[in-house]
């Protein structure tokens, strides 16, 4: 049984209901790599092809999102918790917000809504919150096309920085995989996780700031704000939004805690959901 183990890891495959040494999980995860693509981009044109308008779904959903929110908090906000270049600010705000609730969602069902594939298929479970958050990085294509149009109707100057925008996405798409993990092992064990994720992302929405300027707003408030800036999706739409707003500047701890969230939940992403493969082909 020994050799024939190690026989198998020497191919790159691994028996099933059993979990592989980390090195060489992620090796068959990168050599099946293609699995992913192929998956995202099918799970995404099959979605989009049961609608009438399409591809049309992928900024129509974000940018009615920031004219209706930005529309009723733009009749409420007033003084320092407004800020200037409102539309331009809920805009920007909302498109990067879109990121990170869709690669959740998407990665919290990742496994229990592919049940009969991880049943039937032995292959690195990884690959399926992988190609979640790779479907959601396609989907933001058209969105980053219809921010930087919006930008620049509003009168936004183009800069150099505006380019800052894909890294900063790229960065912010390796933190939602760490986040896709870690929630997809969790909602394998406990199915109420994904009840849950609507609240997670309603808290995180308004306490990220989408809608309002948290520097102005929670002035009085010292601990409260340095607790705001500490959320990596603040950190990455603050990002977002001194890339491409002539009035914003991010707080420095934005550039450095980002980075730090980003790599930091990977790694843990990573061996926390490697940690339980054996038993995600038990799942029902």
């Amino acid at each position: 049984m020994v050799d024939a183990v190690s026989s198998s890891l020497v191919d790159g495959l691994y028996p099933v209901g059993q979990r592989p040494p980390l090195g060489a999980y992620l090796a068959e995860t990168w050599r099946r790599r293609s699995f992913a693509f192929t998956l995202a981009g099918q799970r995404l044109v099959g979605s989009l092809v049961r609608n009438r308008l399409g591809m049309l779904w992928l900024v129509l959903k974000p940018l009615s999102m920031a004219l209706i929110y930005g529309t009723i908090f733009g009749l409420i906000l007033s003084g320092a918790a407004r800020p200037p270049g409102f539309a331009q600010y809920v805009i920007v705000g909302t498109f990067v917000f879109e990121f990170f609730t869709g690669s959740l969602g998407s990665g919290a069902k990742s496994i229990t809504s592919n049940a009969k594939l991880v049943q039937s298929l032995g292959f690195p479970r990884i690959l399926l919150p992988v190609s979640t958050v790779i479907e959601q990085a396609m989907r933001m294509v058209p969105i980053v096309c219809l921010l930087y149009i919006l930008l620049i109707a509003f009168g936004e100057p183009i800069t150099w920085k505006w380019l800052l925008v894909i890294p900063i996405l790229l960065l912010m798409g390796i933190f939602n995989l760490g986040v896709a993990l870690i929630v997809a092992r969790m909602t394998v064990v406990v199915r109420d996780v994904q009840q849950l994720i609507p609240i997670l992302n309603r808290l995180l929405f308004y306490g990220s700031g989408i809608l309002f300027n948290v520097d102005g707003a929670l002035a009085h408030l010292p601990v409260a704000l340095t607790a705001v800036h500490l959320l990596p999706t603040y950190e990455f739409i603050a990002m977002a939004r001194d890339a491409v707003l002539s009035t914003y500047t991010v707080p420095l701890i934005a550039w450095i805690a980002a980075p730090i969230w980003a790599v930091g939940t990977l790694l843990f992403g990573v061996i926390y959901f490697w940690r339980a493969e054996a038993r995600y082909g038990l799942s029902d």
